[in-house]
């Protein structure tokens, strides 16, 4: 694209000579004191330095207003500006009234370089500057009335071009930081759906593998009924990536428990699981938050707990904060070889909070909910809350 956006540096050479050309057009009305320097009847010599004048008073606006608003410092930019007005100054009272024009650059150079809260002392110091000149040049009082409305409008006009061009920057900025935050958000959920799914199903498979190992000697049958469902686990989990990878894997509390019994039972472990769970008025978004932290229970307690019993209970109850749906999961595991608490990989035993807890946490706050996660009194206990939208008439609340 060759087009300069508002508020954006050029970017090649020929955005560069576009945004050039845009600033350069206004120069037309320095066409007063050309014509002055061509036939206003000066010596070679004033000549000469009235042009040398212009194109140094050309250069320094130049420079002025294609640099405006790149982080200068207030001060360094009210120098420039009064060195501009200096130069109109010596211009206007050495060559004549043609020259007071150049006021009128110093005023939109203001309003253009300056932030608003300076620009508008500057701009009405700059015209009042512009009516002095005016009133000690010989016939200058002719011109004033034909310059200080355009100082004072094209000055305040830059004011209000300047803040959109600021404005613009920053919701381009804005716009930008956003679309970061939703790729970082994006690679969040990839990375806890892949925990949570890959764990659990990587967890299911080594079990298995394990029994399947052990069955093979005597018990052939069994071993190979194993290997039957490592294979259904493994293309279950191959689907599940997939679409976790398109963001259509949402879990089903009813599915998770399921699973879950299977889980427990492979490990050896006594399941106590709720039955069919009444999910009337329970968001999706709830629902699935609390599928994903009984999964990652659940998984936990399988390979970190060394537990003989696992206990899960699917509760309402009415809390200030509205009625909730309660998950607990709790068991009479060590919490693995020296008691520490789970947190999926990342905090096993022995370690902190790991990637699965933070990452439920995450699921749960999305979702309105919250978790708790401890040493309980027998074993280990989790607590996953989430909000439910809707109470049906014949459903009693918990204690």
């Amino acid at each position: 694209m060759n087009s300069v956006g508002m508020g954006q540096r050029p970017q090649n050479r020929r955005q560069q000579v576009v945004k050039f050309l845009w600033v350069g057009i206004w120069l037309a009305y320095l066409s007063a004191p050309v014509r002055d320097l061509l036939h206003g009847g000066h010596s070679d010599g004033v000549v000469v330095l009235g042009w040398i004048g212009l194109a140094a008073f050309v250069f320094w606006y130049f420079t002025l207003v294609v640099r405006a608003g790149r982080g200068e410092r207030n001060g360094v930019v009210l120098g420039s500006v009064a060195v501009l007005a200096a130069q109109s100054t010596v211009l206007s009272l050495t060559l004549g009234r043609e020259w007071l024009v150049l006021y009128v650059y110093v005023a939109i150079a203001s309003g253009a370089a300056l932030p608003f809260r300076i620009a508008r002392w500057m701009i009405p110091a700059v015209s009042a500057l512009l009516t002095g000149a005016a009133l000690v040049v010989p016939g200058g009082t002719a011109f004033l009335t034909g310059l200080l409305f355009p100082a004072l409008l094209g000055g305040f006009s830059m004011t209000g071009v300047r803040e959109l061009i600021r404005t613009t920057t920053e919701l381009r900025e804005a716009r930008a930081t956003v679309a970061q935050l939703a790729a970082n958000e994006e690679r969040l959920r990839l990375a806890r759906d892949l925990h949570d799914l890959l764990g659990h199903s990587l967890s299911l498979i080594t079990l298995k593998s394990e029994l399947a190992g052990r069955m093979l000697p005597g018990h052939p049958e069994k071993a190979a009924q194993q290997v039957a469902d490592i294979e259904q686990v493994s293309r279950q989990a191959l689907v599940d990536v997939r679409a976790a990878v398109a963001g259509y894997r949402k879990p089903r509390l009813l599915e998770e428990l399921a699973g879950a019994r299977v889980a427990l039972t492979a490990a050896g472990i006594t399941a106590e699981l709720p039955a069919e769970p009444d999910l009337d008025g329970v968001p999706e978004d709830s629902e699935t938050a609390l599928a994903w932290a009984l999964r990652e229970a659940v998984t936990n307690v399988v390979r970190h707990s060394g537990a003989r019993r696992c206990t899960v209970e699917l509760l309402r109850r009415r809390t200030l904060d509205g009625l909730l749906l309660e998950l607990a999961v709790e068991d009479d595991g060590s919490g693995g070889p020296r008691g520490g608490p789970r947190g999926g990989p990342g905090g096993g035993p022995g370690g902190g909070p790991g990637n699965g807890l933070t990452g439920l946490t995450e699921r749960l706050t999305q979702a309105g909910g919250t978790l708790e996660a401890g040493r309980a009194r027998n074993g280990f206990l989790l607590i996953a809350r989430a909000p439910v939208a809707a109470v049906p008439a014949d459903v009693g609340s918990g204690a």
